[in-house]
């Protein structure tokens, strides 16, 4: 179950910087997990901290304010993700791996572009399954 402040029973390490209402889960899509791992970082799904990992978006087509459509549950795309030190467990160069300062500026050329994920906010709660479709219903104004 997905509540406006994330997934029911989920706990956030570090609320002063992510959780609450504008950033209540982290989307990541799986083929960037699948290119670190194969750049030798041990990662899998759910590694790096994400609550929803997509398979078949294009990272680098995603923007702030996209909404989508996931089991019964819409949300919205507000923030890229900042990468932390807690992600330093995978090899302390993952971090440039997956940002730099283009994404820091909004670039969407950067070749990191999305690879650090998304937070999004629930514009409708509901329950989620594992293989449940995500997708565009509409770009926020």
């Amino acid at each position: 179950m997905v509540t406006p402040l994330g997934l029911a029973g989920d706990v956030c390490a570090h609320p002063q910087v992510h959780g609450g209402p504008k950033k209540a889960v982290l989307l990541l899509c799986a083929e960037t997990v699948e290119e670190l791992a194969a750049q030798g970082f041990p990662v899998f799904p759910g590694a790096l901290g994400e609550n929803l990992t997509t398979r078949g978006l294009d990272r680098r087509q995603l923007r702030i304010g996209q909404r989508f459509r996931v089991g019964q549950v819409f949300l919205e795309l507000t923030a890229i993700r900042t990468p932390c030190s807690t992600l330093d467990v995978y090899g302390m160069a993952i971090r440039e791996a997956i940002y730099d300062a283009e994404v820091k500026a909004g670039d969407p050329s950067s070749q990191r572009c999305g690879m650090s994920g998304f937070y999004a906010s629930i514009v409708r709660a509901g329950a989620i399954r594992q293989n449940d479709i995500i997708a565009l219903v509409d770009e926020a104004v």
